[in-house]
């Protein structure tokens, strides 16, 4: 029998475990499965929260209009009229919260769809238009504040704030500004515990990690992944999902595991149905699903 080298099975062996690894890591989406659409006609979906229930509330920004998703029932109108709604988060109490661009607002739905305003302005003048959010575990909200000119303001409207921000406001309602280097911030999802937050400068094509404070305050900004991503999302292993052209899907190292092609460029997503393994995604002027191994968090 001829002897194979001691150092060709030592590269063999090395080539099988990185296979073996990568193939791993990539295993993220349910076998056999495609993406489904689950509904069309809007103008452009954004903004995917998911509620205790697993049904993802959506918004038609242009149309001013929310829309509710659920697995078994499919899509229903929740509200028109939402003061131009964009990102949005449900909070402890299932309240969800939103970033109103129409009167560049933080608000919150109650249970009878009624708006209330949790906060505005920062230093006394507007904000320029609070675009996507994540809530904390101790109920901080986090979220980023462009300048994207929209057709609903004004023609006296203008961009007051000296810089594209990202902010946070605690459980006491102090605003301050965390983040103030960014060409134009608008992802942003952290992880479970509180400890990390992802924020994406999407005029810059970075995204950035940051170690959250206990007060707050964002330390150890990282570089994270090459992209510029409209909306994020995280599921249980701690892969971080962006949306630019197509889905790119990073572990928690900084490492590409994943690219998931869809048929609309992708806007936004999140996590839903009642085991929280279906993936949806906003895009253009569509919703759809992707069924998966892991889950969101949210």
């Amino acid at each position: 029998m001829k002897k194979i080298p001691i150092i060709k099975i030592g590269l063999l062996c090395m080539l099988l475990f990185s296979f073996s690894k990568s193939n791993n890591d990539d295993n993220i989406i349910a076998k056999n499965e495609r993406i489904k659409l689950a509904g069309t006609g809007f103008k452009f979906t954004e903004g995917p929260a998911v509620n205790s229930k697993g049904q993802v509330y959506f918004t038609d920004q242009p149309n001013d209009k929310i829309h509710i998703w659920d697995e078994k029932k499919g899509i229903s109108l929740y509200l028109d009229g939402t003061k131009r709604s964009n990102g949005m988060y449900f909070n402890a109490n299932q309240r969800l919260v939103s970033c109103a661009d129409e009167n560049n607002q933080l608000v919150y739905f109650d249970e009878n769809k009624k708006l209330h305003v949790i906060h505005e302005n920062y230093e006394g003048k507007h904000l320029n238009a609070p675009n996507d959010l994540w809530i904390a575990p101790n109920g901080g909200i986090y979220f980023t504040d462009p300048y994207y000119h929209r057709e609903w303001w004004n023609k006296n409207h203008s961009e007051l704030q000296d810089t594209h921000g990202v902010y946070y406001l605690n459980s006491n309602g102090k605003i301050s500004r965390v983040i103030n280097d960014f060409k134009k911030p608008n992802g942003i999802i952290g992880t479970p515990d509180g400890k990390i937050i992802y924020v994406a400068d999407i005029e810059d094509n970075k995204i950035w990690k940051y170690t959250i404070e206990p007060d707050g305050n964002l330390s150890n900004k990282t570089f994270f992944a090459p992209h510029g991503s409209d909306g994020m999302t995280i599921d249980n292993k701690g892969n971080v999902y962006l949306t630019s052209g197509k889905i790119w899907v990073y572990n928690s190292k900084g490492e590409l595991i994943k690219e998931i092609e869809t048929p609309e460029k992708p806007s936004n997503l999140c996590f839903g149905g009642k085991k929280r393994n279906l993936l949806f995604i906003t895009a253009r002027t569509s919703v759809y699903t992707l069924k998966m191994k892991v889950k969101g968090v949210d």
